[in-house]
């Protein structure tokens, strides 16, 4: 079976039909989960604007076929939802290759696990917005919803009405969006992103050696590779800075 088979029809060249471009209307839900990718695809669909204007839902799952998916159909594609736990990724490495190939992509970041330290690494690379799992999937509508995408069919008064309180990033995540340590948050591996949450939750080298099963002597190595790659001096200005 192919590793995707849903994808709609790209949407039709301005040329051909003489008309203006249209305005990206279009998702990338990226999940090696079915049940996820069925479930945002239903909510989308049912969240349909008044004027029967569709929304078309791209799906894959996983980075590779994602990225094809973008490169065809980049021009009708406002959003993608990526998940970070897929089979060719580890880590951040999926959102990374992403924005290194479409700098320009709107990416919102899904992911199981909902810890301060991932969500800072997911912003500092460029994502639009983090959101976890846990979170109900109707968050994820109108975070779509606040995008733009759903609704469009309305009348101009309306998208004014809709537009002037939309809030594309979550409340929790407005003190992240000027991160500036992109480059560092690239290179951790995910053992060093979890040292690091450890670190910024005030956990002593011991501590983090019995949660992690490791030697004192390999922690301390994995925290002064993290204070290397931040550019800090002390474990406590890491920590003032980050949190």
């Amino acid at each position: 079976m192919p590793p995707f088979d849903s994808s709609p029809a790209p949407l039709s060249p301005a040329a051909e039909t003489g008309t203006a471009a249209r305005t990206p209307r279009a998702i990338l839900v990226v999940d090696d989960h079915d049940l996820l990718r069925l479930g945002v695809c239903a909510l989308v669909q049912a969240q349909a604007s008044p004027s029967g204007a569709s929304i078309e839902v791209f799906e894959a799952s996983n980075v590779a076929d994602a990225l094809r998916l973008y490169e065809a159909h980049q021009a009708s594609i406002g959003l993608v939802l990526l998940d970070l736990a897929l089979p060719d990724t580890h880590g951040l490495s999926g959102l990374a290759e992403f924005r290194m190939r479409f700098p320009d992509a709107r990416i919102v970041v899904l992911s199981g696990t909902g810890n301060s330290t991932l969500a800072q690494g997911v912003l500092a690379l460029g994502a639009a917005a983090f959101l976890p799992k846990s979170a109900d999937l109707k968050e994820v509508v109108s975070f779509i919803r606040a995008c733009g995408l759903l609704d469009g069919g309305a009348d101009a008064s309306s998208q004014q009405q809709q537009a002037a309180p939309a809030q594309p990033v979550p409340r929790a995540l407005t003190g992240y969006a000027e991160f500036a340590h992109a480059s560092a948050w690239q290179e951790l591996t995910p053992r060093q992103m979890q040292v690091l949450q450890w670190v910024l939750e005030g956990k002593a080298n011991k501590e983090i050696a019995q949660l992690a099963n490791l030697s004192e002597g390999t922690v301390k190595n994995h925290v002064s590779t993290i204070l290397l790659l931040f550019g800090m001096r002390s474990r406590a200005q890491l920590i003032s800075t980050l949190h």
